[in-house]
């Protein structure tokens, strides 16, 4: 009986696109591009027909246009690409003993134990024909001992299949694949590395660990360690219900709205920088008012998953208007974010642009160096001189809670 690890990595093959061509059946075998539909936008995501013309993730929609003009260009619709990550979700739950969801459209099984009833990769194969056929995406996953060796087996097994890396054969599998396909190697690193002459993965695993860690520090550890398909991470059980929020008590209740807003503002902009500076996207917003004789009311929202301070701060100022209807003395105020999953920002760019882009990470970076509150909104700022001393978040900085699902 073996005692390694089975871990399985699965992943919906261009999630949005999938999706809008199981709306729209039109768009099957066509290039499409899906963000936004100016050419200041952004592509959020593209098909196999547009990748062949060059097109990928994140590139200027203009640029995307000039490469492959052929293209399908569509908005997209979040929330129906979040109706059928939830559904993909719940058939896994229900098929697994324990998985972590890691995006949108991305997940880890551990099926350690399961040969003992059921070979683990028949198991995951069935798994991934029911979603195909219960549900019509396309999925492909990666079965190894390792969450690393698994993320990358699927990418090689994409489009649509699935793909097993048997135990003792994972530095093989890994050797001749580009640097570029281990998890955690960004453009920067990728760069650095070949600088360095490292093309390979095969490269990597001859290459000392001290070399790697005096170049890259941590990170070049982390990295060779991976190379070498070192990897015990476990699979985090999935917590779907998670929150980040904020509140303010007043040292003297206030009913000023105009100060009461940029105090909303310079909440929710420093709760979406901790949303990025996490790698977390929220579905859902909440404000909280509790006014002089201590009455405590709530108003939330569902919205597409985001992180970005142009779609969070409106919505909030939106709920604000809605609740504030007591028009009272005002003695606590708070927002919070929640059904966080992780993920990245380009899932948000349908109504991006390259400025905006490029401003939230310029912004983020000077946080990053400076503190949180080194770059504010002028309205934030103004803020601060309601309650408690001169710093709207005095009463505590943003905290992570995790709850079990009930």
């Amino acid at each position: 009986m073996s005692s390694e690890r089975s871990i399985l990595h699965m992943d919906l093959d261009t999630f949005f696109v999938s999706v809008e061509r199981l709306l729209d059946s039109r768009l099957n075998n066509r290039p499409v591009l899906i963000g936004g539909t100016s050419d200041r936008g952004v592509v959020a995501s593209c098909s196999y027909e547009a990748r062949k013309f060059g097109v990928h993730s994140a590139m200027p929609m203009h640029m995307a246009r000039k490469l492959c003009p052929e293209a399908v260009v569509i908005k997209g619709n979040s929330y129906n690409y979040l109706k059928y990550s939830d559904l993909v979700s719940e058939m896994v739950r229900e098929a697994v003993p324990l998985f972590e969801k890691t995006s949108i459209d991305e997940f880890y099984c551990d099926l350690t134990g399961l040969d003992r009833f059921f070979g683990c990769y028949q198991f995951a194969g069935e798994l991934r024909q029911k979603i195909g056929k219960e549900i019509g995406l396309p999925i492909s996953f990666g079965l190894s001992s390792s969450k690393t060796v698994s993320k990358v087996a699927t990418g090689e097994a994409k489009p649509n299949n699935q793909i097993r890396i048997e135990t003792g054969t994972e530095k093989p599998f890994l050797a001749p694949l580009s640097i570029r396909k281990i998890p955690m190697v960004g453009e920067k690193t990728h760069q650095l590395l070949v600088n360095l002459g490292i093309r390979k993965i095969h490269t990597l695993q001859e290459m000392p660990l001290d070399v790697m860690s005096k170049a890259l520090g941590e990170n070049g550890a982390s990295i060779w360690k991976k190379a070498n398909a070192i990897d015990p991470s476990p699979v985090v059980p999935f917590q779907e219900r998670k929150s980040i929020s904020t509140e303010r008590t007043f040292d003297q209740d206030t009913i000023d709205v105009h100060k009461l807003r940029g105090l909303l503002i310079a909440m929710t902009e420093n709760l979406a920088f901790q949303l990025r500076k996490g790698e977390k996207l929220t579905s859902c917003v909440t404000v909280k008012l509790r006014y002089s004789d201590f009455q405590t009311e709530t108003m939330q929202c569902r919205i597409p998953y985001t992180s970005a301070d142009h779609i969070l701060i409106p919505k909030i100022l939106e709920l604000f208007e809605k609740l504030y209807s007591r028009r009272v003395l005002i003695r606590l105020i708070g927002v919070r974010f929640s059904h966080l999953v992780s993920g990245g920002y380009q899932i948000n760019l349908f109504d991006d642009n390259e400025e905006q882009i490029s401003l939230y990470t310029a912004m983020d970076e000077m946080r990053k160096k400076f503190g949180d509150r080194a770059v504010m909104k002028a309205a934030g700022i103004d803020a601060r001189s309601i309650g408690r001393g001169e710093n709207p978040f005095d009463g505590g900085p943003p905290v992570l809670l995790a709850n079990r699902r009930q």
